[in-house]
């Protein structure tokens, strides 16, 4: 399993690693882009973007891993937990580069977005704990 595992970590790693590189590159982070922007009727929509982001991820997620069968071995549901896992970070990366090119003043934000994707690692116990939550 752990080689299954490292799979994932990997490609996790990948969309980590590239969205980041991004940020770096194409936003330039300074301190002036770290502050929290002002907020106007027009630019509320996109603090609702990685709201939406992060809770479409969770319920497309949670509705993957139900495919899972119960009765196999957390090794042998791993291809849907794969399947799960790279649709939420899609989501999370999308509404990242959203922001990242649309709103660059809101850049703050989309770099929360990169944290809690850094934070969503695949790890054996979290594949475990996630696929047993949704078998009940």
């Amino acid at each position: 399993m752990k080689e299954k595992i490292k799979s994932i970590q990997i490609i996790h790693l990948a969309v980590c690693a590239g969205v980041s590189l991004a940020y770096f590159f194409i936003g330039e982070p300074s301190a002036q882009h770290l502050k929290i922007p002002k907020i106007d009727a027009a630019s509320a929509i996109y603090l609702i973007i990685p709201v939406l982001a992060i809770l479409a991820g969770n319920f497309i997620f949670k509705s993957q891993l139900k495919q899972a069968d119960s009765q196999l071995k957390p090794e042998e549901n791993l291809s849907v937990y794969q399947t799960a896992c790279i649709i939420r970070w899609a989501i999370l990366e999308g509404a990242a580069f959203i922001i990242l090119f649309l709103k660059p003043d809101f850049l703050i934000i989309g770099i929360l977005l990169i944290v809690y994707l850094a934070s969503l690692r695949p790890t054996e116990e979290r594949i475990i704990n996630d696929l047993k939550n949704v078998a009940r």
